[in-house]
């Protein structure tokens, strides 16, 4: 057993969304728990998929569940599913009211059309867009070149949240997102955004009040290989990569 694999309570948890749509027809030989396996020590352990070990199904059987429960969005399905359990667990409501913006440059290592360099970070790239809740759960994630600016990029994410997370009334964001995503957020969202300020240059490490939740969730990232750097060659397979670690992460929390 790997360090990655499910256990039986984490299985339980998740089993019902790879259960077949349709019932009809001849059982599936492939293990759907060797599956997720297979797929969260890819994410974990940061290997290519042709290099599965044999302890898992072969690598082409692997990433074929792959690609069909991306098209079913259904990590995004167990996400949901998973944060609200996690937010009742911690005496929170189930939907949250509250989310925190942020973006995470990263280096690429295919070319392609979503691929910008951040004059900002000096990194040539795409950037994670994400929003969290205040607990650090993951609710939206675009990514996208990293020469868009957050502030243009940073209506898209405050929107789509809003969209997905109707409970959402308020956003919270650095100073990077003052302009175009603040006027978007109050003008057209008609909602609050409020904007932190830049810590003071006291000695010592500072706290940004509220923000921390957000940068947390990114170096909670950096547990994962396969996120150490871009290696998909579509964004939107950077993007599952990232919600399956939120996935592998709410259930150690669960769990």
């Amino acid at each position: 057993m790997y360090p990655s694999d499910l256990t039986d309570k984490q299985w339980n948890l998740i089993k019902k969304h790879f259960e077949r749509p349709d019932p009809r027809g001849a059982k599936s030989k492939n293990s759907k728990r060797l599956i997720v396996n297979g797929i969260f020590y890819i994410v974990k352990g940061g290997i290519p998929l042709r290099m599965l070990l044999n302890d898992f199904l072969n690598w082409k059987t692997v990433y074929d569940h792959f690609r069909r429960l991306k098209q079913r969005d259904i990590w995004n399905i167990i996400l949901h599913t998973l944060r609200k359990t996690s937010r009742l667990k911690a005496g929170k409501r189930a939907d949250p009211s509250y989310a925190i913006i942020d973006a995470q440059s990263v280096k690429t290592i295919h070319r392609g059309k979503d691929r910008g360099f951040d004059g900002g970070k000096k990194i040539k790239g795409r950037k994670r867009h994400v929003s969290v809740d205040t607990m650090g759960n993951l609710l939206y994630i675009k990514v996208h070149s990293a020469a868009m600016s957050d502030t243009i990029a940073g209506r898209d994410i405050t929107y789509q949240t809003f969209k997905n997370h109707s409970s959402v009334r308020a956003f919270c964001a650095d100073q990077g997102y003052r302009k175009t995503t603040k006027n978007f957020v109050q003008n057209i969202l008609k909602m609050r955004i409020d904007i932190t300020a830049k810590p003071s240059k006291s000695k010592g490490f500072n706290v940004i009040p509220k923000r921390w939740a957000v940068e947390r969730f990114f170096a909670w990232l950096g547990n994962y290989r396969r996120l150490s750097k871009d290696y998909e060659i579509l964004a939107i397979s950077a993007e599952q990569m990232v919600i399956i670690a939120s996935v592998m992460m709410l259930l150690k929390k669960i769990v």
